[in-house]
């Protein structure tokens, strides 16, 4: 029993290893997806052998440290440099960054993540045709906090294309800024910044 747990284990860490890889070498965001690739690549079906979110962003700061010292800040301060402009070009709708690019792990190709809060999707989207910005629509289902009978929330996405990786963003009501969303990894309420907050990272990374 004890061998089963001690290879279980080894599984979950290999699994986490290569799915850190695969977020951090590919740009993916989607930690389901990431580890079901990851099983895939390795052979491993078995849901008992899946690591938690939090045990693959351990291993993309491993991976990061250990593979990408050089090359990693400097594409994050860049992915941090376009998410301000697009911020400032939105501006109108409270934009926020959330996500990989904010909390450090973002590498190059990473998506950025921004929230915005409008009183209408169609107010973002002909913002964004009178700006002559294309972009491409979907909708993604975040946990919440404080929603009465309902922890998922579905808001529409608009799918920018950055010049250095894909920038999503979220439209949320505008009084969605008080139901805060739930961080995919630990479960935790979502860090998020404004531009100002933003700015203030970039030139402490800039010092």
């Amino acid at each position: 029993m004890a061998k089963d747990s001690s290879n279980r284990h080894q599984l979950r860490q290999l699994i986490a290893q290569q799915a850190a890889r695969l977020m951090a070498d590919e740009g993916i965001s989607d930690y389901a997806y990431a580890k079901r690739k990851a099983g895939r690549q390795l052979g491993v079906t078995d849901s008992q052998s899946m690591p938690a979110n939090s045990e693959i962003e351990d291993e993309i700061r491993i991976y990061n440290e250990i593979y990408n010292s050089d090359e990693q800040p400097e594409a994050l301060l860049q992915l941090r440099k376009d998410a301000l402009l697009v911020m400032e070009l939105l501006a109108r709708f409270n934009p926020h960054l959330t996500g990989a690019v904010l909390d450090g792990t973002a590498g190059k190709y990473a998506e950025t993540h921004l929230h915005l809060f409008a009183d209408s999707l169609k107010e973002v989207e002909i913002f964004l045709l009178n700006q002559q910005v294309p972009y491409s629509s979907d909708e993604k289902s975040y946990r919440v906090s404080e929603r009465r009978g309902n922890d998922r929330l579905k808001v529409p996405v608009l799918t920018l294309e950055g010049p250095h990786g894909l920038i999503r963003l979220s439209v949320f009501e505008v009084d969605g800024m008080r139901v805060p969303t739930k961080s995919p990894v630990g479960g935790h309420n979502a860090q998020r910044v404004n531009a100002e907050a933003l700015q203030a990272l970039i030139n402490a990374s800039e010092a």
